[in-house]
């Protein structure tokens, strides 16, 4: 269980992020959406350790967590998979994955190996091809599996869709919503919002570092003229389409 109360955070004298709260959990997907600029990934980098708070507080299963190291985080059940995927290209599949179970015992990396392979056949199939030479969409679920690696309770993931060709978007979705299913607990940021509030729970839409709606999936459909406010009307309707050119 995830729980960001009253978050702000700035780059020197900008505040990127003002008073956002947001919760995820178990098995459920909080969905983030809002246009470019919003402070959606610097929430997450936040969250996950990587840019300091000015003030708020981060809850990661009732432990306060707020600014702690993302190594801590990690080791706590926290994971990221950031903006682009930033796998290692000159590295196989397997070995990436490795990377990823780095904290875990040498049995408990076979067992991780086992459960991602199981869950990704396709990287399976793939385990000795370089990183480099995989699809988008096979770089997107090796950068899932390298998270998953590290067993973690709350996954972040920023723009899991981003670059994908429309009929990857759905396959790479579809993965989201089942890793949520075994229990995790997601956060996702996501632009294409047509696709995201398809596997989503909770919904957040924010602008200009603020929060300014919040609500389940069916709340955000049902108040679409507030995400096509901040997001534009082609968001909700060609979204797939809008991610293939990025």
């Amino acid at each position: 269980m995830l729980t960001v109360d009253h978050l702000h955070a700035a780059y020197g004298n900008v505040r990127a992020v003002r008073d956002v709260s947001l919760g995820a959990a178990p098995g459920r997907i909080t969905l983030v959406l809002g246009p470019n600029g919003a402070g959606k990934t610097t929430t997450l980098r936040t969250v996950a350790g990587l840019h300091k708070p000015s003030s708020g507080s981060v809850t990661l299963d009732g432990r306060k967590v707020t600014g702690a190291s993302t190594a801590r985080l990690v080791s706590m059940g926290l994971a990221l998979v950031p903006e682009g995927r930033r796998i290692f290209a000159s590295l196989t599949v397997q070995e990436n994955l490795r990377l990823g179970g780095y904290s875990r015992g040498r049995g408990s990396r076979r067992e991780g190996l086992d459960t991602i392979y199981g869950m990704f056949p396709i990287l399976a199939e793939r385990r000795d091809v370089a990183g480099g030479l995989l699809s988008g969409g096979e770089q997107q679920m090796l950068a899932f599996g390298r998270a998953l690696m590290s067993r973690p309770k709350v996954m972040l993931m920023d723009e899991p869709s981003m670059g994908l060709a429309p009929a990857m978007v759905e396959v790479v979705l579809d993965r989201v919503r089942a890793i949520a299913d075994t229990g995790v607990s997601l956060v996702v940021v996501e632009q294409n919002a047509d696709v995201g509030l398809e596997i989503a729970d909770d919904v957040i839409v924010m602008d200009r570092g603020e929060v300014v709606f919040t609500g389940s999936s069916a709340d955000a459909r049902s108040h679409t003229s507030v995400v096509r406010a901040f997001l534009g009307e082609v968001a909700m309707s060609d979204g797939a389409e809008d991610s293939a050119t990025r």
